[in-house]
């Protein structure tokens, strides 16, 4: 019962500590929040359920892995090309959203000192956006987007102690470790994105407005570089 205490407090733990040291768990949101106005209420759900699809994946992979008897190098081969696909998947949202900002920077009236030859034809000539557009344009870009990133972006320390657990503790124990591992990354993921959240609404950068879908490409971008290139 000690060992399981133990093994309960260090996942609660890791889950906590890998969250944190991962900006990619949180700065996707809080960046989207910002550009695409998303409310409080909505920008905690997407959150949320992005967080119940990434640790839930992991944990299926993990029972099927105890099911199946499958060895736990062979699951954290499998977590790690998962880890590899995501950042990919981040990455390449990270580059077409850029390219978006770039679009939506000259679209918005910001470009009047490029000549004329270089802007598209769609966009020469137009200075602001309707209201209705913006509004409309708010509500284009859809969380699944991050939703499957998320699901398929692998929690690698959950992996050895679910494996550890159940075979060397009941199933009780295996669901608790489980659990709490859970809890604390889903509880870290809300609470710094929210953090997050209130800061950048705190900040007063009207002149920077313009290039907030820019901004907000270049920190998926980068995200995504630092799970692919510097093992976020």
């Amino acid at each position: 019962m000690h060992e399981l205490y133990l093994l309960a407090v260090s996942a609660f733990s890791l889950g906590l500590i890998h969250t944190l040291l991962g900006p990619d768990h949180y700065l996707p949101f809080i960046v989207l929040s910002k550009a695409r106005q998303w409310s409080w209420n909505k920008t905690m759900w997407i959150t949320f359920i992005s967080g119940i699809g990434h640790v839930g994946s992991s944990i299926i992979i993990g029972i099927i892995g105890i099911v199946l008897g499958i060895s736990l190098t062979r699951l954290q081969h499998i977590e790690a090309f998962r880890g590899e696909i995501a950042g990919w998947m981040l990455f390449a949202f990270g580059i077409f959203y850029t390219i978006y900002g770039i679009y939506k920077y000259l679209k918005s009236g910001h470009h009047r000192h490029l000549p004329a030859f270089l802007l598209p034809k769609k966009i020469r000539g137009i200075q602001h956006l309707p209201t209705e557009d913006q509004k409309a344009d708010n509500v284009k870009l859809t969380p699944w987007i991050l939703f499957l990133i998320f699901v398929f972006g692998p929690c690698e320390v959950l992996i050895p102690l679910f494996i550890y657990t159940a075979y060397q503790h009941s199933a009780f124990g295996t669901f608790i470790v489980a659990l709490l591992f859970s809890i604390a990354t889903i509880a870290t993921m809300l609470f710094t994105v929210y953090v997050g959240q209130k800061g950048t609404r705190l900040l007063r950068f009207k002149k920077m407005e313009r290039y907030v879908h820019l901004l907000a490409g270049l920190v998926l971008l980068i995200s995504g570089g630092g799970i692919l290139f510097l093992g976020w």
